[in-house]
């Protein structure tokens, strides 16, 4: 067996996004037996031998919340099975809105469960448009943050979109500036903002436009939709300051709760997202179009195991980081 060899194993949550990984890297898949008990508990098993070598784990810790408990029974395993370098792929990081203590006597969780992560074995972590970027300074341990933009920037290209005169990018909050401004900006077009106000968990209500929005074709730019309310509340209320349409694009889709009926009723026309996050037929709608992010991670996995430079694959896809 060649010393330090790649592997790439996965977790039960998102089985379709690796096998896509494993083909971009052309490399076969590693062999994990996973199973749950009657009672719930969850047994992992590496069925090859996996000593020595460089081993890549993917696992989106979305719901349910077995599948962060099954990422950190299958890091454990790799280490008891001395493995030379374990690396946690998170495409979709969990509970990483969790991520400071805004209000007396709560959690930090998004700090927890890294810590766990680490303590559990992890020796690297790569991880994809995390909703806080401050997360990455929660470990002591390398810490790779991917974007999901050259894959949605390549369908927007198809489209047409980076050529249409009248489309407008949208942050529909404050926190989303950023992200949003560096899409406008490389597709040279304008930015507008939308001032909302928080009343409660998982309730918004708009309260401003910031930018000229009348006429205008308006493609909404966020990192989730999670109860898609302030998706949909945006898209409302874009519409109502004369927008002609609004389009919708985020990487992760949690889609919990009542969100694909709020998005079947909304004003958007177009939904596009990613495979961070598996979804079932029920939750994919006819207006949905689910851009793959696998080639950005298949490139970050082999640059990492061949010990390259992970900044250098955003002009690889021909985009800054």
């Amino acid at each position: 067996m060649k010393d330090n060899e790649l592997k790439v194993f996965s977790g039960s949550s998102n089985p379709e996004l690796t096998k896509n990984i494993c083909k971009a890297l052309n490399l076969e898949q590693g062999a994990l037996t996973s199973k749950t008990f009657s009672d719930g508990e969850i047994w992992v098993r590496f069925d090859e031998n996996i000593r020595g070598q460089d081993i890549f784990i993917i696992q989106s810790t979305s719901q349910p919340a077995d599948n962060l408990i099954e990422l950190l029974i299958i890091i454990d395993a790799a280490k008891r099975s001395s493995a030379d370098r374990i690396t946690v792929v998170l495409p979709y990081y969990g509970y990483a809105r969790q991520d400071r203590k805004d209000q007396p006597r709560v959690p930090i969780s998004a700090r927890l469960f890294m810590d766990l992560i680490v303590k559990a074995g992890a020796n690297r972590i790569i991880a994809m448009d995390l909703h806080s970027m401050q997360i990455q300074g929660y470990v002591d341990i390398p810490f790779d943050h991917l974007f999901s933009r050259p894959a949605f920037m390549a369908h927007f290209r198809t489209k047409g979109w980076l050529e249409d005169p009248d489309l407008v990018v949208i942050a529909p909050d404050m926190g989303s500036v950023a992200r949003s401004r560096s899409v406008a900006m490389y597709m040279h077009k304008e930015l507008a903002i939308i001032d909302k106000r928080r009343t409660a968990h998982n309730k918004t209500e708009a309260m401003n436009i910031i930018g000229n929005v009348k006429g205008k074709k308006c493609l909404i730019i966020d990192d989730m939709a999670d109860t898609a309310g302030t998706l949909v509340a945006a898209a409302a209320y874009l519409k109502k300051a004369g927008a002609s349409e609004v389009i919708a694009a985020f990487t992760h889709p949690v889609l919990s709760g009542s969100a694909i009926e709020r998005l079947k009723d909304s004003e958007i026309s177009i939904i596009i997202t990613t495979d961070t996050i598996a979804l079932p037929e029920e939750k994919i709608l006819p207006n949905m179009e689910i851009v793959s992010v696998a080639n950005i991670l298949a490139s970050a996995i082999k640059r990492s195991h061949d010990n390259e430079s992970i900044s250098d694959l955003f002009y690889e896809f021909n985009i800054e980081s």
